[in-house]
């Protein structure tokens, strides 16, 4: 039986994996070059550089004592918004719940930290993320053409009331 924990990102190591892993990943399973990595990397070095534990948090999850997936919470664009953040599961650990686990987690603190609703970003590309967040009563509010990536990528945005 396979051990799965998610824990804070707090190790060594911890951030420059969530961006390593990004890279590779979305390099292997879609193509996307070094401008995604780049973008991944400015959303955690700003995490890095100026987070408040108080309303904003990592954590990492591990299978087997190997880390397999991230997510991030952070502060949204006003005081009553969180934005979820670099959800990520190595497809060698999918089908174990660790993403719902991570988006679980996620959305505890959140209402913990007093937050009221919840956003996020993400593409049409990532399909089981899109069913994670959408059994959890997230709404698609709206998607666009996104003109960063190749091959016609939908930029999809997503909202979440945290009060109910």
């Amino acid at each position: 039986m396979s051990e799965t924990v998610i824990r804070a990102a707090v190790e060594p190591g911890d951030l420059g994996w969530v961006v390593m892993a990004h890279g590779e990943l979305y390099a292997a399973e879609f193509g996307w070059g070094s401008e995604f990595e780049q973008l991944v990397a400015g959303i955690v070095a700003d995490y890095a550089a100026s987070h408040d534990p108080q309303y904003e948090a990592a954590w990492i999850a591990e299978l087997d004592g190997e880390r397999v997936g991230s997510i991030f919470c952070v502060r949204g664009p006003d005081d009553g918004t969180a934005k979820l953040r670099l959800l990520l599961l190595d497809p060698a650990a999918r089908g174990h719940g660790l993403g719902a686990q991570l988006v679980d987690t996620c959305l505890a603190f959140a209402r913990s930290a007093g937050y009221k609703r919840m956003v996020l970003w993400t593409t049409d590309r990532q399909v089981a993320a899109g069913q994670i967040y959408l059994a959890r009563g997230f709404r698609l509010t709206g998607d666009e053409l996104d003109e960063r990536f190749a091959d016609g990528v939908l930029s999809q945005y997503y909202e979440l009331d945290l009060t109910d």
